[in-house]
């Protein structure tokens, strides 16, 4: 199978959604988080949504990517080679329940990889006075495809600092996943793929068993940053980002590894891995910009 980079710019059919109350607190029960700002609806600013629900907000389109995307000779085959590979998401201000969101998506780039071709999918989202909300770029893998040219809008992507130090931890957070987590994260979010859910499926394409969700992974590590270095406010985190590089399996013990903090004049800059059971890196390059 091949792809052509002449599709970066293709756009997507646009997607409208109503969030509940009952979608956000599921989210942040899906991960254990029990963080007054998602769960107390007594509140007086009311509750708002993890900030890693946004996943769940674009997921429809995701999981339907053909339906979406609106040039008529996109090679849809190509799609079932995915696994998500990098994520990034730019926060403008908190999810909250009764936003009634318009998602805007294009084909950001695609670029050859020793793997096969890296796509990378933006995704803009708004509320209904059209002020952003938040923007995500959703990178996959597309494994065994060939990109027959030499790529096209890396240079569109947004920009993340990198950690070139040791990987001495500042301090280490040990989760344990749950056996059943990967359902847990499935049934809250309708982030759904068998994958996660279906040993036989999971051993039909190569896998030792059920594996848990890279955004679960990921926001189990937003929870910790937010709840140690943000006194537990999700309104100060500004950006998230990383690059899923091993798997997660349930039943076993994740450890999130904050590696390197930068305090300036503008807020903080944090830079994670989270590593599974074996040492190996579930999540390497992990980024987190927090502004008060």
């Amino acid at each position: 199978m091949e792809v052509s980079s002449k599709f970066v710019g293709a756009r997507l059919k646009d997607y409208k959604t109503e969030i509940t109350w009952r979608d956000t607190m599921n989210y942040a029960a899906a991960i254990g988080d029990n963080n007054p700002c998602y769960l107390d609806d007594e509140r007086t600013e009311g509750v708002i949504a993890p900030p890693m629900f946004s996943v769940a907000v674009t997921w429809p389109i995701s999981e339907r990517f053909w339906d979406y995307i609106e040039v008529q000779n996109f090679p849809k085959e190509i799609i079932f080679a995915l696994v998500h590979y990098t994520e990034h998401l730019k926060f403008y201000r908190p999810i909250a329940p009764g936003d009634e969101l318009s998602i805007k998506g294009k084909i950001a780039a695609i670029l050859p990889h020793k793997a096969g071709t890296h796509i990378v999918t933006r995704f803009d989202a708004f509320d209904k006075e059209g002020k952003p909300v938040f923007i995500e770029h959703i990178g996959g893998m597309l494994r065994g495809v060939e990109c027959t040219d030499e790529g096209r809008g890396e240079e569109a992507l947004p920009g993340v600092p990198r950690h070139t130090g040791d990987n001495v931890p500042i301090w280490e957070s040990v989760i344990p996943i749950e056996p059943l987590a990967s359902f847990i994260y499935d049934g809250c979010t309708r982030i759904i793929f068998p994958i996660h859910t279906s040993v036989k499926f999971a051993h039909q394409v190569g896998l030792p068993g059920r594996i848990l969700q890279g955004t679960a992974t990921l926001a189990y590590a937003a929870r910790e940053l937010i709840d140690r270095e943000a006194g537990g406010n999700p309104f100060t985190l500004k950006c998230l980002y990383c690059r899923f590089s091993s798997m997660v399996l349930p039943g076993t013990d994740i450890k999130v590894q904050l590696i390197k903090k930068d305090d300036n004049s503008g807020g903080t800059d944090l830079f994670f891995v989270v590593l599974n059971a074996e040492g190996k890196k579930a999540i390497s390059d992990g980024y987190a910009r927090l502004e008060k």
